[in-house]
């Protein structure tokens, strides 16, 4: 059994990432409560389905044991692949108050930033134990190729065998945005030459060749993508040996346009070689291509 598991904060975008594991034939289940998630596989073989994905929020009941639940999964040998989904409480609250939706723990005594911060207690222990995202700056479609990209990457986990069952992600962003919440790791790049200051240049982004020639001729651009790749290098050992299956790297430049990406780029190119690897530019969801001339 493919098992993933799909949950954090109201409003983050559950109900959009679980559609997507519908969509590709997964037998979904919306709002499990926690404590049957042990006996999810005697349900599913009734269902006849060896993939299975379900939500679980904070309405669950003994949702704070759900770390403790997880362990007995493994003790059982079901092997599952966790989703967190995440967003700041300014993006909640703005989320809410658009879709004039009540917080799941609300109360008349409790205002919505309450409720918010409330929840985000409860489920403060999962947030390190599987892919965490954030989607305080994601489009509903930038976080269903996001989910659709990550699903294909877990399914190729599930029948390949890795020295280490680990996912690498990298994500670039601009901090005049905002640090993303997910990033276990955050390299500022901002102090390297920046493209933007050349006109020509400008309307490019870190994928795109005239970019990529400008950094690699920068022996600073060289260094410091040599000096992070050799402290990922000795670090990440100690996340094999604490269990993590997922270790989120965050490159942060200006805006997020050109030397973030041009890093991310690079930098997951190499870690590929050896491990499972995903890359994500937080600020060209929304960003055209440049077609060269």
């Amino acid at each position: 059994m493919q098992l993933v598991i799909v949950t954090g904060l109201s409003g983050s975008g559950k109900t959009i990432a679980l559609r997507v594991f519908e969509d590709s034939g997964y037998y979904c289940i919306d709002n499990l409560p926690a404590t049957l998630l042990p006996h999810i596989q005697n349900h599913v073989a009734d269902q006849n389905s060896s993939k299975v994905a379900v939500s679980i929020d904070s309405r669950s009941i003994a949702i704070e044991s759900l770390p403790d639940i997880l362990q007995t999964l493994k003790t059982q040998g079901i092997e599952f692949h966790l989703l967190y989904l995440d967003a700041n409480n300014e993006t909640l609250v703005k989320r809410f108050s658009e879709t004039r939706r009540k917080h799941p723990l609300s109360t008349p005594s409790q205002a919505l930033a309450e409720s918010i911060t409330h929840e985000r207690d409860l489920l403060s222990g999962l947030s390190n134990i599987g892919h965490h995202v954030d989607t305080s700056n994601l489009s509903s479609n930038a976080l269903r190729n996001h989910t659709r990209d990550w699903m294909l990457q877990i399914e190729q986990g599930f029948q390949q065998v890795r020295p280490h069952n680990l996912v690498l992600s990298f994500i670039s962003f601009g901090f005049k945005h905002g640090i993303p919440l997910d990033a276990d790791f955050v390299f500022d790049v901002r102090s390297l030459p920046n493209p933007h200051y050349d006109l020509i240049l400008r309307p490019y982004n870190g994928k795109q060749a005239p970019i990529q020639q400008f950094l690699q001729n920068e022996p600073m651009v060289l260094e410091m993508q040599h000096d992070i790749q050799h402290y990922i290098e000795k670090w990440l050992p100690s996340f094999y040996h604490d269990h993590r299956s997922y270790v989120t790297v965050g490159i942060g430049c200006t805006g997020g346009q050109h030397r973030s990406v041009f890093l991310v780029e690079q930098l997951g190119a190499y870690f590929k070689q050896l491990h499972q690897v995903m890359i994500r530019h937080r600020e060209l969801q929304d960003v055209a291509v440049v077609v060269s001339p």
